[in-house]
């Protein structure tokens, strides 16, 4: 009786300590700070003990505790070429199904305590290989290795959803990779999302943090017209001259191009013909070099009703502005493509996407990785009804098509409705925040000061639990690309030199 008493009391304790360390988390003001306490929950609640466990659904533990043994060997045994071959054979960054979200659901820092250990030691393996250590091999064979690897390997992107003022929770998560290190090579953004995505990549890499921590980011993007004008007009909701002077006058007369040799990004904007039989398109330096940013960004803003459609800009070799496909005019991509993850996939080697969403008629129906994933029979109701729904929609939309669908408006209208339900909204990595009725709020005001801290703050809080994720992801991708250029640098400084000093 009194053991059972003791250990009732213990295990009270522990749910109110953990409680407390739930309540300081939620006030963490940096990531170390989040971190710290993180790792307090994780070995209060047990999950410090979760990661020796080998066990698990989710993941092959026997193939990554065999390829580690073998990594492990080869290379306190010296063995160069064996141990590129054992490398070669999983230069994945999901081998053996160790990237499954829920693997990064049960702690909340880290994972499997040997998928952690697998990611390091093929870390040191390949820095062993770069090393002059691995005599072995000829220098250009290292170099040649490791351009493979990073070939298959591939590399991520980091996606901004449209959603108005409310993107800028987008700087939020932006401003927390960059202070980890982990910020892709490749963005892409829709509406407000391209406003962000084109701000970095129109910025020097030692200029992007002032840029974001600017309180005048977007300030002054929008003006809202008055109901007699919007009655009188042709426009829309909001003022696309007033947009159009604020983008023109912080983005300048910069194409594609001209911003990947500044920033060193790929930036990529989706747009979509206003005409619905066209496909949506991505805006970037390899399919439109001579689009203005500016433009393009004003396309992806053009929120059917919000804002009217737009025609693009290109600028010609000796300056002259000229019409980018004169005869069409454009609206926002998040319509169709918010997140044109397969077109990105097919330019840049993608292997993993980091979704950041915040738009206002997704995120409240958004689910967390363990709602996702879940397979039970209690689950079975919510994934019925999602469904159907859906279903039920596109039933709704056909009926009206059939009916009313020889209306131009209507049609158009329709077209791009289908456009919104038959789009996926997630990414490999799903960051969102937790929306209440004052979000929908912010939704038509301009973001003061005030209001660009909450949002950034909310995008920051949001990316800390997933920092680790993304860590353990980008690992192997990192060491492969520094390597790289360690070899590259080795074998000409000074024409390695010479390129560095261009991208910066």
């Amino acid at each position: 009786m009194l053991l059972r008493q003791f250990i009732q009391r213990g295990q009270s304790h522990q749910v109110y300590r953990i409680k407390q360390l739930k309540q300081q988390l939620e006030h963490a003001q940096s990531y170390e700070e989040w971190k710290a306490i993180a790792l307090k929950i994780d070995e209060a609640s047990g999950a410090q003990e979760w990661k020796y466990d080998n066990c698990s659904p989710y993941f092959d533990a026997e193939v990554i505790a065999y390829r580690l043994t073998m990594l492990k060997r080869y290379r306190s045994m010296q063995r160069c070429r064996d141990l590129i071959y054992i490398l070669r054979e999983g230069l994945t960054y999901d081998v053996a199904n160790i990237a499954h979200p829920l693997l990064f659901n049960a702690s909340y820092v880290g994972t499997k305590r040997i998928i952690e250990d697998y990611i390091e030691e093929v870390s040191q393996s390949l820095a062993y290989i770069a090393s002059e250590g691995c005599a072995e091999l000829k220098h250009q064979e290292k170099i040649e290795f490791f351009q493979h690897a990073q070939q298959a390997y591939g590399q991520p992107a980091l996606m901004f959803s449209g959603g108005s003022t409310l993107g800028l929770f987008h700087t939020g998560v932006c401003k927390a990779l960059l202070e980890q290190d982990l910020m892709p090579k490749v963005l892409s953004g829709s509406s407000a999302g391209a406003i962000v995505t084109a701000m970095m990549g129109l910025s020097k890499p030692a200029d992007i943090l002032d840029v974001l921590s600017g309180d005048n980011l977007m300030s002054e993007a929008f003006k809202f017209r008055k109901i007699s004008q919007i009655l009188r007009g042709t426009g829309g909701i909001a003022d696309v001259k007033h947009l159009k002077k604020f983008l023109v006058t912080n983005m300048g007369d910069v194409s594609f191009e001209e911003a990947y040799k500044k920033s060193g990004l790929h930036i990529n904007v989706a747009v979509a013909p206003y005409d619905a039989s066209q496909d949506a398109r991505i805006m970037n330096n390899l399919t439109s070099p001579d689009l203005l940013v500016w433009s393009a960004v004003l396309a992806s803003c053009a929120v059917p009703i919000l804002f009217p459609p737009v025609k693009l800009t290109s600028k010609r070799y000796d300056g002259q502005h000229t019409p980018y496909m004169a005869s069409t005019r454009w609206v926002d991509g998040s319509v169709r493509s918010d997140f044109p993850q397969e077109k990105m996939a097919r330019l840049y080697n993608i292997n993993y996407t980091i979704a950041s969403q915040t738009n206002p008629h997704v995120v409240p129906f958004m689910q967390t990785d363990a709602e996702r994933y879940r397979k039970d029979i209690i689950s079975w109701p919510e994934r019925i009804i999602r469904r159907q729904g859906k279903v039920f929609t596109r039933g709704m939309l056909d009926f009206t098509r059939e009916r009313m669908g020889s209306v131009p408006a209507i049609r158009r209208v329709l077209d791009h409705s289908y456009g919104v339900i038959d789009q996926r909204y997630y990414g490999d990595l799903n960051i969102f925040g937790h929306y209440s009725l004052r979000h929908y709020y912010y939704l038509m005001q301009n973001p003061r000061p005030h209001l660009f801290k909450l949002l950034q703050q909310e995008g920051e809080r949001a990316t800390w639990p997933k920092i680790s994720a993304i860590e353990t992801h980008a690992r192997i991708g990192k060491t492969i690309q520094h390597c790289l250029e360690l070899l590259t640098f080795q074998q000409d400084p000074q024409q390695h030199a010479q390129a560095q000093y261009i991208a910066v």
